[in-house]
């Protein structure tokens, strides 16, 4: 945990120095600013940086394979095409310790994803998005960490709704959003074939898989702004209390709902985001223990407006 500690210290540091901004520009629906998620993808289109996301949990044991402590530091980059359409990119570098053996490490598959924003409605609050994730085969270190040889397209629909335009009798639950995303993973094939060193075949099925997931979160910044002045001073009038959940299923019923539960907080200031949650297991077939997930969040739109952070085609 050291080395998170020491992130988790260098990033707090530098947030209290760009704590001074004071307005958003990034993620807006009417009155309503969506943060970038953690855990789950959020449903706007933007200019974006997450460097670094880093993640550490205990894996349950499994059959022959031990319990293993992972350590995964993610790059994340998406560019706006259009007002409305962007591309991304992903890097993942994975660490796992074993219990009784050696670390290995490695890069996972490399990722990369479309999405087109195609509503938006000020008054309510609300954004709805489709895009496209693929996770890119035989692209990560197969014989150090085992990433897949074959490819993952993952159709998804993206949605976030604040709850600003609630009547007036409800005030307190106006600063409430939530966000979510339903998609099935496609892997390219539908089953692998691996040849042991005594020359045994072994074959496994790749299912397709429901991957669902949302958060809800609370904004102290719209309470503060927008339904009534409780006097909360930097840096807590920035913050956003929340709770992510992710979960998967193997749609042609080989395997048990396995996700987890993301209780956490995000801090956001006018050009980055800061973001520490815990990564509880959600059910007994996830396994493993919690962890912990932080990130660094770079809004490019608003850090580099005329340059970087605009679409290539207004």
């Amino acid at each position: 945990m050291t080395r998170i500690s020491a992130i988790a210290r260098w990033s707090a540091a530098v947030l209290l120095a760009a704590g001074s901004a004071s307005a958003f520009a990034h993620g807006f629906a009417g009155k309503r600013f969506f943060p970038a998620t953690l855990a789950t993808d959020d449903p706007f289109v933007a200019d974006e940086l997450s460097l670094p996301t880093v993640s550490r949990r205990k894996t349950g044991a499994n059959g022959d394979e031990p319990a293993t402590l992972e350590t995964e530091t993610s790059v994340d980059f998406t560019k706006r095409i259009t007002q409305n359409f962007g591309v991304g990119l992903g890097a993942t570098y994975v660490s796992q310790k074993p219990d009784g053996g050696e670390s290995v490490r490695g890069f996972d598959n490399f990722a990369a994803n479309v999405k087109y924003q195609f509503f938006k409605s000020d008054e309510h609050e609300t954004i709805l998005s489709v895009g496209v994730d693929w996770d890119i085969g035989n692209t990560g270190a197969k014989r150090i960490i085992g990433t897949e040889t074959f490819s993952t397209l993952t159709p998804t629909v993206f949605a976030g709704k604040g709850f600003g335009d609630l009547p007036d009798s409800l005030p307190y639950l106006k600063p409430l959003a939530i966000t979510g995303s339903v998609g099935v993973g496609l892997p390219t094939k539908s089953s692998t074939t691996t040849v042991a060193d005594d020359g045994t075949e072994t074959t496994a099925k790749n299912p397709n898989v429901l991957n669902v997931g949302f958060a809800l979160e609370y904004s102290l910044l719209y309470l503060q702004s927008f339904v009534k002045d409780v006097g909360l001073s930097e840096p807590f009038n920035r913050l956003i209390p929340l709770v992510e959940v992710s979960m998967q299923k193997p749609l042609d019923g080989s395997g048990p709902t396995t996700g987890t539960i993301n209780p956490g907080l995000l801090w956001a200031g006018r050009y980055m985001q800061f973001g520490l949650e815990a990564i509880i297991p959600m059910n007994k077939a996830t396994g493993g223990k919690t962890g912990v997930l932080l990130q660094i969040h770079f809004f490019l739109d608003d850090l580099f407006p005329k340059s970087l952070g605009k679409p290539i085609f207004d």
